[in-house]
């Protein structure tokens, strides 16, 4: 058996399981596991300046690509405690990062140590596991057990705190005996199978509902393979947004409170039975359960025993992996649909195909200074099917995901119950890091962006190109909305006259913070944008600028100060605040949601008018 210092062994075993990039911050009782890193030399290093970002470009890592982990590393102490945020966004939503902390030696715990802290017991809340490593010889198999439990159940992320001596002490490992373990998944049965599908075809407006555990397990094919099978519509969760594309027939829109299309949620509201494979049935998703659930069956497939019923209570709760679920429902399905056994729903579908077409938002606005509305319509206009979009929270989000379009699984990258401020730029550097190749665009709006700003430099240090959509409203825009209910604007406002901003230049002083030289004196491009006919010189300049300098772009589009984003707390209550696009009027609640022309009533669709967006 070799020998070796335990820090070696734990890069050993990173490599055999797969990992090829870490991000982090190097410091004192770190180093060790540093100079491991080094002597090993096949493990990539992206150097962040604030681990906080690097817990959330190890995030973005592990959501580019079906079975990346991304990992974080950094010394004892505060690197550990500003580690939590990613902690927790990648366990609200079911994301497997590794988080490396070192610690101060063993006898000095508790000792008022230099940096030291009790980071076990704060990060157990927000991980699947948190542990000290007081062993040395127990690091291998705790390493092994940490990957184990990253990938099995429902993935989520593990904090493994190492004291400086336990890294430096030598063990026995042999690196080529090691061998990751298989991860557990639990599998749906043929009877919960042929249970589902009677519950199914006893429906007569029956939805299905996609959710992220669907992208987990790799299985968005499978899902859409189903949908046509059946010929039920799918209405993604925003976890599960891309696992049937936007443009296809069946994909019937968004629903929730926020991150939701009007079709969508009138679709839902008409439905008799709702068939979730992979969600989690989120408040924003649903609004209060009693109206969600009114009227409607449910059936609800989970990978965590724990969350059937966590919510509410489904009519049938099968505990399984998405993808192996969907193997099963779709072989009872391609056997009754052969024998004749399967009800026929097209009626309903282009019921809802209808809706999709004609219940739209107006984006087409020309105004100076600029409304976001328009900002998503250009996007949409000058992106591919292939972009990657990487957000996080706040009208920008709300307002993109209302009106953006996304197409593949992963192409929407999004910090959904957690939501943290700042998230999205390192996320997106993440992201670059583990698709080189791919179309990334981050959008943020101007707090989100200045929240971890610094993290541009690693960009430009690294040569991570990506396209970052920056719309500027000068305000904290998700809560100035949210004040309204308290009648006060309190707080909220970011502008104010820069004396660094010449009335005669191009910023304008009155916004506060210039983004554009902000960009620029941390190594990256930027570009301001302030009115529609801007807008394709302004996407073809920052294509050509990121090419030849390979550093993030920064595209800042001037908005109006105050847009109110469509919202409420019901589902059959959203707010319209700005014009909607109504192209058959008597799509409304009072109608039941169904057009009132004869074709309709045949189940037939007309052409639709061409979506603007």
């Amino acid at each position: 058996m070799a020998k070796m210092k335990a820090c070696d062994a734990a890069v050993h075993i990173l490599q055999k399981e797969g990992i090829t990039c870490a991000f982090g911050v190097p410091g004192a009782a770190i180093n060790p596991f540093y100079a491991a890193l080094r002597r090993n030399g096949n493990i990539r290093h992206i150097l962040a300046r604030h681990v906080e970002g690097a817990s959330h470009m190890a995030e973005g890592y592990t959501r580019a690509a079906h079975g990346n982990i991304g990992v974080c590393v950094g010394t004892s102490g505060p690197a550990g405690t500003d580690m939590i945020t990613g902690l927790y966004s990648a366990s609200a939503d079911s994301i497997p990062i590794l988080c490396i902390t070192g610690q101060a030696p063993r006898a000095k715990l508790d000792k008022e140590d230099f940096q030291a802290v009790d980071i076990e017991s704060i990060a157990k809340p927000v991980s699947k596991m948190s542990i000290t490593i007081m062993e040395p010889a127990r690091l291998p198999s705790i390493f092994q057990k940490a990957f184990y439990l990253m990938r099995s159940g429902r993935p989520g992320p593990v904090l493994l705190d190492l004291p400086i001596d336990v890294q430096m002490a030598e063990i026995e490992f042999d690196p080529d005996a090691y061998t990751p373990m298989m991860p557990h998944r639990p599998l749906a049965t043929r009877a919960q199978a042929e249970r589902a599908m009677d519950m199914l075809n006893a429906a007569e407006r029956p939805l299905i509902v996609s959710g992220g555990g669907i992208i987990n397990a790799n299985a968005s094919e499978r899902l859409v393979e189903f949908a046509e099978l059946t010929g039920v519509p799918v209405v993604p969760t925003l976890m599960g947004w891309g696992t049937i594309p936007d443009d296809h027939p069946l994909m019937a829109g968004m629903v929730g409170l926020q991150t939701s299309h009007r079709y969508g949620n009138a679709t839902l509201l008409k439905s008799d039975f709702v068939f979730g494979i992979g969600n989690r049935w989120a408040n924003r998703h649903t609004g209060s359960v009693e109206n969600y659930t009114e009227g409607r069956k449910f059936i609800h497939v989970d990978i965590e025993p724990t969350q059937i019923g966590r919510v509410f209570g489904p009519d049938l709760g099968i505990v399984s992996d998405a993808g192996a679920a969907l193997d099963q429902f779709l072989q009872v399905a391609r056997e009754r649909k052969a024998a004749g056994r399967l009800r026929d729903w097209s009626k309903w579908a282009a019921e809802c195909e209808h809706r999709k077409h004609h219940m739209l938002r107006k984006t087409e606005f020309d105004q100076v200074p600029l409304k976001p509305q328009r900002v998503y319509q250009a996007m949409n206009e000058a992106m591919d099917r292939d972009t990657c979009y990487v957000t996080t929270i706040g009208l920008s989000q709300i307002a993109g995901a209302q009106f953006l379009k996304v197409y593949e699984p992963r192409n929407w990258i999004n910090a959904a119950q957690a939501g943290p401020l700042g998230w999205t730029l390192p996320a997106a550097l993440g992201v670059r890091a583990a698709l080189p190749d791919k179309k990334i665009v981050a959008l943020s709006g101007d707090y989100d962006f200045q929240f971890l700003v610094e993290e541009l430099a690693v960009g430009a240090q690294h040569k991570l190109p990506y396209l970052h959509i920056v719309v500027n409203n000068s305000y904290l825009g998700l809560i100035r909305q949210a004040q309204r209910g308290f009648e006060m604007d309190f707080e909220v406002s970011l502008a104010f006259e820069n004396i660094n901003v010449s009335s005669d230049g191009d910023a304008d002083p009155g916004y506060g913070v210039d983004h554009v030289a902000l960009a620029e004196s941390l190594g990256c491009k930027a570009i301001r944008v302030r009115k529609p006919s801007e807008f394709d010189d302004a996407f073809a300049k920052a294509e050509v600028l990121m090419q030849e300098h390979q550093v993030p772009v920064v595209m800042e589009f001037i908005l109006e100060r105050v847009t109110n984003i469509a919202m409420g707390a019901e589902i059959d209550g959203v707010n319209e605040f700005e014009d909607v696009l109504c192209l058959d009027p008597s799509l409304t609640l009072e109608s039941g949601w169904v057009s009132m022309n004869d074709g309709m009533e045949q189940g037939l669709v007309a052409e639709p008018e061409k979506d603007p967006v």
